[in-house]
């Protein structure tokens, strides 16, 4: 149920469009900044980032895995926003609802927190954590939350199901490409 080649190739369908008005943003940054408008080459830089992290944020939202026979996914757009109130970075997040089930399935990257687990992950064992593997990829199990590190860069967390059921969600991704993105 690898889905990377397609995923991939939509996520770089949707790039050239964006693409373009970040060229003319940051074309128009280059302008002001050589006309001597410092200020608004600033601004213009600033909006190239957001659009930036936009382009990266929806490519980053690929990697959710479609809902589960039965199920249903909602993608929570307004997941960065609360990324920037943590200190940055991106992400994406997905809610599977399925009966009376509902799990969340978050994806964070260029975050203080990730750093801030990437350490305790390796160790969980020894914290008393149960682990959880997926393919070659490990979870900490803390009171039916799991949580691990794709890549070292790429922080995986699902919660609000049963462990099975999150393990049946995880085992749909693609964590080898997950793994190399934005690279």
């Amino acid at each position: 149920m690898k889905r990377a080649p397609a995923l991939l190739a939509a996520a770089l369908c949707a790039l050239p469009a964006a693409a373009d008005e970040v060229v003319d943003t940051l074309n128009s940054a280059i302008a002001a900044y050589e006309g001597g408008d410092v200020q608004y080459a600033l601004e213009e830089l600033g909006y190239a980032q957001q659009l930036l992290l936009t382009i990266k944020t929806d490519s980053l939202q690929t990697f959710l895995p479609e809902a589960p026979e039965g199920w249903t996914r909602t993608i929570n757009e307004e997941m960065n926003t609360g990324l920037a109130m943590m200190g940055g970075g991106v992400g994406a997040e997905a809610v599977y609802e399925g009966g009376s089930d509902r799990i969340t399935l978050r994806l964070m990257m260029d975050n203080p927190m990730v750093g801030a687990l990437a350490s305790m992950i390796p160790n969980a064992t020894m914290m008393g954590a149960k682990m959880e593997r997926v393919g070659r990829e490990k979870f900490m199990n803390q009171n039916g939350e799991l949580t691990g590190l794709i890549g070292n860069r790429v922080l995986v967390q699902v919660s609000g199901g049963e462990v099975e059921a999150m393990l049946g969600l995880l085992q749909a991704m693609d964590f080898a490409a997950l793994a190399g993105f934005g690279r």
